[in-house]
């Protein structure tokens, strides 16, 4: 797809509790208290659960299906209780498909209770971190784990710290503008499949494949390995995608914006996305008016429109003929003695 219609959305719909532990083990400090139990659960939702008022006996309310956090409050409820009112209390989360417990804090489960939820094929971890930080790591790994994401054909480059995404049909020369951007000190960051995953309200994240990574093609050349060729400045994993360049054949019949007066956007994943249509033909400098386009994006973004600011320059110097009656196009009524 060269590009952006018909883009498929796509949600991960689980992940196992094995893929958490995994990937969790090392970044957050997840350890296993009952080692290769319950790694084949699934994991379907991203929300994290305190089961407070299930513990008190309660489950009207109870997201059994969502990963269960037992922090301080969990904890030291379940020790102030008898030994066998503490087991029963426990049991009665163990009773639903729970997906795993994971313990703040550095708590442990007594052996008792541990017994339960590995009899129930329930996976338990503890983490060091408290509550309040677990929670955070835990629902940011989740979020991206479940975040709406789409394939893109086109090629993803930082340029002066702005994710522009050049689109277009096959071989127009996007993966060339790429390449000499980075040749001009830019950042790649994904050629020909770009991952695009909506992360929070309105935020896209844009990064290359696994198997791809920063390899590149050039039509007649073959394949370039950037990070290889230029160094590790030359890249980057991931990067905000900020603005969209479609690159089109010249069209002499097209109407293409003048002025920049109109903002023009375009949807990914419900993500509204400011939108250069570009047209391109032979000598035409492709990669500095990518690199004014980023520039002109910064000056937007930190409140400067130069198609604004022409415009009312504009209507000023109308105003001032109208009023004052003068004519011509004088824009410089004195030389200063600068004779160079």
């Amino acid at each position: 797809m060269g590009t952006l219609d018909n883009i498929k959305e796509i949600h991960r719909p689980n992940i196992t509790v094995g893929y958490l532990a995994d990937e969790c083990r090392e970044r957050f400090q997840l350890s296993p208290l009952n080692d290769g139990v319950g790694r084949e659960k699934l994991i379907t939702d991203k929300n994290l659960h305190r089961p407070q008022l299930a513990l008190t006996g309660y489950t009207g309310l109870f997201s059994y299906h969502r990963v269960q956090v037992l922090g301080n409050t969990e904890i030291y409820y379940l020790r102030s209780l008898p030994k066998q009112q503490r087991v029963e209390a426990f049991r009665t989360l163990t009773e639903f498909d729970v997906p795993c417990f994971i313990l703040t804090t550095g708590n442990r489960l007594e052996p008792e209770l541990l017994e339960v939820a590995t009899g129930r094929d329930i996976a338990v971890f503890s983490t060091p971190h408290d509550t309040t930080k677990a929670v955070y790591l835990l629902g940011d790994f989740l979020d991206d784990q479940f975040a709406a994401f789409c394939s893109v054909h086109g090629a993803f480059v930082d340029v002066y710290g702005v994710g522009v995404l050049f689109i277009g049909r096959s071989g127009i020369g996007k993966s060339e503008v790429a390449l000499d951007l980075v040749e001009r000190g830019h950042r790649l960051v994904a050629d020909d499949v770009v991952m695009v995953t909506r992360k929070g309200e309105g935020i896209l994240m844009g990064s290359g494949t696994a198997l791809v990574q920063h390899f590149m093609e050039v039509r007649g050349l073959g394949l370039l390995d950037v990070r290889q060729m230029f160094g590790i400045r030359a890249i980057r994993f991931q990067k905000r995608v900020e603005v969209v360049v479609e690159l089109e054949d010249w069209d002499p019949t097209a109407d293409y914006t003048r002025t920049g007066l109109e903002d023009a956007a375009v949807p990914v994943l419900g993500v509204e996305i400011p939108h250069v249509r570009l047209p391109i033909f032979p000598g035409k400098n492709i990669t500095v008016i990518a690199e004014v386009i980023a520039l002109n994006y910064l000056l937007k973004h930190y409140g400067y429109n130069p198609a604004k600011v022409f415009a009312q320059k504009l209507e000023n110097a109308i105003g001032r003929k109208a009023r004052d009656g003068q004519s011509g196009d004088k824009s410089i009524p004195y030389f200063e003695h600068d004779f160079e």
